[in-house]
């Protein structure tokens, strides 16, 4: 009669963690591709979503809010003299700013009536590649 067998051996563990290396190198750079290219989407989905408060602003209050007042403009009237139709609140739901997907603020200008807001990325430094690249509003309409 056989005996049965009651664990692996050492060469059958060996060939077992070998598999999962190699399957581990081929599957976790795609992962990590899914996750920058990701987070860039939802970086252009938010950069969406406040240009359609900043033209809720521009509706309301006739122009969009200046550099220097920034989007903070949404959530604090930055002048009750000018702004007297500002709504009773802020224009964003929760009262506060969204931050880009690596949790840093997003960068708004204004020039001549056209605005553009920017998120410089995971690494929060203008310029850089890949995960690090600046995102910005018009390249997101594109």
């Amino acid at each position: 009669m056989k005996q049965k067998r009651k664990a692996f051996t050492l060469l059958e563990l060996m060939v077992v963690i070998i598999i999962l290396g190699l399957l581990a190198s081929i599957v976790l750079p795609n992962l990590m591709g899914q996750a920058s290219s990701a987070k860039k989407g939802t970086v252009c989905t938010q950069m969406k979503v406040i240009s359609n408060v900043l033209k809720n602003y521009k509706f309301l209050l006739g122009n969009y809010p200046t550099t220097e007042e920034g989007l903070n403009a949404l959530v604090v009237n930055p002048d009750p003299a000018r702004y007297t139709n500002y709504p009773d609140g802020s224009f964003l739901d929760e009262g506060r700013l969204p931050k880009d997907a690596w949790n840093h603020q997003f960068i708004y200008t204004e020039d001549d009536g056209k605005f553009e807001i920017i998120s410089l990325g995971a690494d929060a430094k203008e310029g850089g590649e890949g995960e690090n690249a600046d995102l910005t509003y018009s390249s997101c309409q594109k």
